[in-house]
């Protein structure tokens, strides 16, 4: 069974809803062969990298960057786990308050050094949460458990 990990720092209201837009996704009745596991990224170990077999990230965007709980994430897991995680598929959902350009850019930089292959442009949301940035997230929980449905 394929392993989708959902690393995620949320200590927003905004954020527990994009989780679980997100997870809902993932766990699509239809997405059969996906055993979908979700961990804290100040909590996640580089021994839960290593297992899955692809990714989802959620970030607050703070202060233009990614939070420091995904970034003390990706500092505990990228030498150990980089080589043997190349090509992975990972998706991305962010919420700021006003701007999502730089938390953005920094998670993709850093997934670009892991070698992981991005299957769906990341869910960004500036300010309020609507029903289509839940619908976003709920898409790329599905898309990124899909593809490792497939094995593509």
């Amino acid at each position: 069974m394929a392993i989708l990990l959902v690393v995620h720092h949320t200590p927003s209201p905004t954020l527990a809803e994009m989780l679980e837009a997100t997870l809902a996704g993932a766990r699509d009745p239809e997405i059969e062969g996906v055993e979908v596991r979700v961990r804290a990224a100040l909590t996640c170990s580089p021994v839960e990298v290593l297992e899955a077999d692809g990714y989802v990230l959620g970030t607050p965007a703070n202060l233009g960057y990614m939070s420091g709980g995904l970034k003390h994430f990706f500092d505990s897991a990228y030498y150990l786990c980089r080589d043997e995680t190349a090509r992975r598929p990972y998706g991305l959902y962010v919420h700021g308050g006003s701007d999502t350009t730089g938390a953005v850019r920094s998670v993709e930089s850093v997934a670009t050094g892991m070698q992981w292959r991005r299957v769906r442009p990341p869910v960004a949301v500036a300010g309020p949460l609507t029903r289509a940035g839940l619908a976003a997230c709920t898409e790329l929980g599905a898309v990124v458990a899909a593809e490792l449905m497939t094995g593509e």
